[in-house]
């Protein structure tokens, strides 16, 4: 199966003016906090579920509050049985997809349920268990495709402020923009995401994907933006960062 290619690109100095050249006047945002979940014991010795290629992400603000469960990198080997294909129910949505940042691709699946707006302000206030508010198919995903890792005793760092925009037209391209803002960290990232036509080989469709991202990349130099060269992605980033604050 080939699976869709979300293509990303990071800038990480004058967000204030690539955001005033990249942005529609006038479009509209969503302001969302995040925060991620980690072991506090495992923070206080550096290590994080993130090493363990595990990612459990909150998201609270003008939009429904979402618990999104994602292994990245993983491979195909992992996701067996319901959770090799992609597929949703009411509030849920289970998604396989590459993530392509410069000459990193890597394979990443996400299990995320969507909660009531402001539902998980419950799960981040301190000595609250994050744990509790994943539900039954998210546990079933980690049991299943990342048995070795344990997920209890959760708490929330955070948070982060996010700024998004949907579907802005660039050249020929449409593409998202969010900000997140935490600590001293302060970067945009630009994505799009590439499905494979009806009737596209799987090396056609990854031509295609490399055209598109070269086509990125070059509408943002073509506007003055420096392209980001920290091979980190900003989840890594922002729980380095958080990590060292955490108490």
């Amino acid at each position: 199966m080939t699976f869709p290619i979300e293509i990303k690109v990071n800038i990480d100095a004058g967000i204030a003016d690539a955001l005033s050249t990249l942005a529609q006047p006038g479009g509209e945002s969503q302001k969302r906090l995040i925060w991620f979940a980690e072991h506090p014991r495992g923070v206080e010795d550096g290590r994080l579920l993130l090493d363990s290629g595990v990612i459990v992400r909150l998201r609270s603000g003008d939009t429904p509050d979402e618990l999104t469960v994602k292994l990245r990198p993983c491979t195909t080997s992992q996701l067996t049985g319901r959770f090799s294909s992609p597929f949703d129910r009411e509030s849920f949505e289970y998604k396989i997809e590459e993530d392509w940042s410069g000459s990193r691709h890597v394979l990443s699946a996400s299990a995320t349920c969507v909660h009531p707006q402001g539902t998980l302000l419950n799960a981040v206030t301190p000595g609250a268990e994050a744990a509790d508010f994943l539900d039954t198919l998210q546990r079933q995903f980690l049991q299943q495709c990342a048995p070795a890792v344990h997920i209890t005793e959760l708490a929330a760092l955070g948070p982060i402020a996010s700024t998004k925009f949907n579907n802005v037209p660039l050249d020929d391209l449409e593409v998202d923009l969010e900000r997140w803002t935490v600590a001293d960290l302060d970067f945009l990232e630009l994505s799009t995401r590439v499905k494979r036509k009806h009737d596209e080989k799987p090396h056609e469709f990854e031509t295609r994907v490399e055209h598109k991202q070269k086509r990125l990349r070059s509408a943002v130099r073509d506007r003055g933006i420096a392209v980001s060269q920290n091979p980190d992605n900003k989840t890594r980033r922002v729980l380095t960062a958080l990590a060292t604050k955490h108490p």
